[in-house]
């Protein structure tokens, strides 16, 4: 799995992934639980829906860092 998902990216996931997990405890519903994807992709720095898109926000210098 290689880098597609730049630093900008991660970081706009990462806030995503707290504000849906934050909407879903303070509704009481299930689909906080979705928020746990923008966050592990944001921790992996690979979106799987980017692959078949051919999609990269990822910098040469980003590839490197995981």
């Amino acid at each position: 799995m290689k880098c597609n998902a730049g630093k900008g990216d991660r970081i706009f996931r990462v806030i995503v992934g707290i504000i849906i997990i934050a909407a879903g405890l303070f509704y009481s519903s299930w689909w906080g639980a979705v928020g746990i994807i923008p966050l592990f992709t944001a921790a992996i720095g690979w979106c799987p829906l980017y692959l078949p898109l051919g999609l990269s926000t990822c910098k040469v210098d980003d590839k490197s860092a995981k």
